[in-house]
């Protein structure tokens, strides 16, 4: 599961960066809003499947309930899924199943 949860953070992680350092100036600078709309589109289903991803997987590893905040704040701030990928999913206790 988490292959899948971290796989999703760099696809939305690149897609959130792509739609404000390239998608956005391309509206908001020269007038051509078609980036944002396919940007914007592919970011926002990313964003959802990183959401199901991280709950999935908070249930499965049974997260704290501060380690589930800063899964799902990683998905809206810039680099957030990097950080959150090199600072919490490192770390084994985070990725090593709890059932028996």
């Amino acid at each position: 599961m988490t292959k899948h949860l971290k796989w999703l953070g760099w696809a939305e992680g690149i897609s959130l960066l792509t739609l404000l350092m390239i998608a956005m100036p391309l509206k908001y600078i020269w007038g051509e809003p078609l980036a944002v709309r396919i940007v914007g589109m592919a970011h926002g289903i990313l964003f959802i499947l990183y959401f199901l991803a991280a709950t999935e997987a908070a249930g499965d590893y049974r997260w704290s309930m501060k380690t589930r905040i800063y899964s799902y704040l990683a998905a809206v701030l810039p680099f957030g899924t990097f950080v959150f990928e090199k600072k919490i999913l490192a770390k084994p206790e985070y990725t090593t199943s709890r059932y028996p």
